[in-house]
């Protein structure tokens, strides 16, 4: 009897902990729904500025897409190319330390923009606003699909010179880097080397932009052995807006047996998490038209604009 009562106590004690668990899990769901919920509710379309008194924004390649669609909603229009004026990661840190714009939409700075900040009395202030991931991709004919992270930078410390070191071909490795001060470049440091010395690259193997660097590696006579790396954003939605012919023929990356992808950057398991950042200077005022802009780009509508336009919400 005792036996049976034990027996019964145990299954109803497994059940309690069955549902119990149940509960937990359907809760969990339900606050990731309401989140969901919220970002995918209708986007406010009432205007929060007019052209007039819209802050002067710069940003960088890749997140042109995101300001833009910052500004069409919050204004109800998309100015003209020319009223926008953007120019990249490092003339637009320039021009916000020369206070020549009010805020940018960039990666994180460089030593040498920090430093020049500095230098004129500026102190900026860096706030997340759509998560990203850092990649590397290769050409879709290599057979390597996964590094590790100390593989990558032993790749671009020389320690690793072969494909065949890494489960590939028996071929040389062409590394390719970007230059100085370029968001890729910045993120390259602070990211993935950290206190390893990146190999000093051969000029050929310096590529200005991030689009002739994907080309580079895309092509199928002399790609096959390079890698190169981005920023998730561009190196997917962006360039396949531009030549979904060239993403093709390219593959990103598993870091650390996790693949790139917009879940893996959204619970934050891929190794490389960045994001792309409101930089404003901390002496703006607080009830500035450029204060309201980033709250405006940090709220629920701002970041229900983000995911629409292909970004991963930081909220």
């Amino acid at each position: 009897m005792k036996k049976v009562l034990g027996t019964i106590l145990a299954m109803i004690l497994i059940v309690a902990i069955c549902i119990g668990a149940y509960m937990y899990v359907i809760s969990i769901q339900n606050k990731q729904d309401k989140v969901e919920e919220g970002l995918n509710a209708k986007i406010g379309t009432e205007a929060l500025f007019t052209l007039e008194d819209y802050p002067k924004v710069d940003a960088s390649l890749a997140t042109q897409p995101l300001t833009d669609a910052f500004i069409e909603n919050f204004i109800g229009t998309l100015p003209s190319e020319a009223e926008l004026d953007y120019t990249n990661t490092h003339p637009g840190y320039v021009r916000l330390i020369n206070d020549e714009v009010d805020l940018l939409v960039v990666t994180e700075p460089s030593e040498e923009e920090l430093k020049l900040a500095e230098e004129k009395d500026v102190e900026l202030e860096v706030i997340p606003v759509v998560k990203e991931g850092f990649v590397f991709y290769v050409n879709a004919q290599n057979p390597v699909k996964s590094l590790s992270l100390e593989q990558v930078q032993d790749i671009y410390t020389g320690d690793i010179t072969n494909w065949k070191e890494v489960g590939g071909n028996d071929s040389k490795i062409k590394a390719y880097q970007r230059p100085e001060n370029s968001g890729s470049q910045t993120g390259m440091y602070s990211l993935v080397m950290k206190n390893k010395k990146i190999m000093e690259a051969p000029k050929e193997d310096l590529i200005e932009t991030m689009f002739e660097i994907v080309n580079l590696v895309s092509n199928y006579d002399n790609g096959v052995d390079s890698i190169g790396y981005s920023y998730y954003y561009y190196a997917t939605t962006m360039f396949e807006d531009m030549n979904k012919d060239i993403t093709n023929r390219i593959r990103l990356l598993e870091i650390d047996g996790i693949e790139p992808n917009n879940e893996t950057i959204k619970n934050d398991t891929y190794p490389l998490q960045t994001a792309y950042y409101i930089v404003i200077r901390k002496d703006e005022p607080k009830d500035s038209n450029t204060r309201k802009l980033v709250d405006a780009m940090l709220s629920t509508r701002g970041q229900a604009v983000a995911k629409e336009a292909g970004y991963v919400p930081v909220k």
